[in-house]
């Protein structure tokens, strides 16, 4: 018999999903100072989850260039 039966525990948090361009290829160009797998700044990446919706898709409009100007296709 487990220890936690019959007892109720809360489920996690809810949490609005947030569309991200992580491809799971975290490497930083330092020279560029932009992500070799998804193209944002560091700050981006830090501040992602706190950007409002418009800000997300604003840089998620600019990374496919940003990418290509450093010569990694998306």
């Amino acid at each position: 018999m487990s220890a936690f039966q019959g007892r109720r525990f809360p489920g996690p948090p809810s949490a609005e999903a947030v569309e991200t361009p992580c491809i799971g290829i975290c490497n930083m160009d330092r020279t560029r100072g932009i992500c070799r797998g998804c193209g944002r700044t560091i700050d981006e990446i830090a501040g992602w989850t706190q950007m409002s919706a418009a800000e997300r898709a604003r840089i998620m409009s600019a990374l496919p260039e940003r990418l290509r100007t450093g010569g990694i296709e998306p």
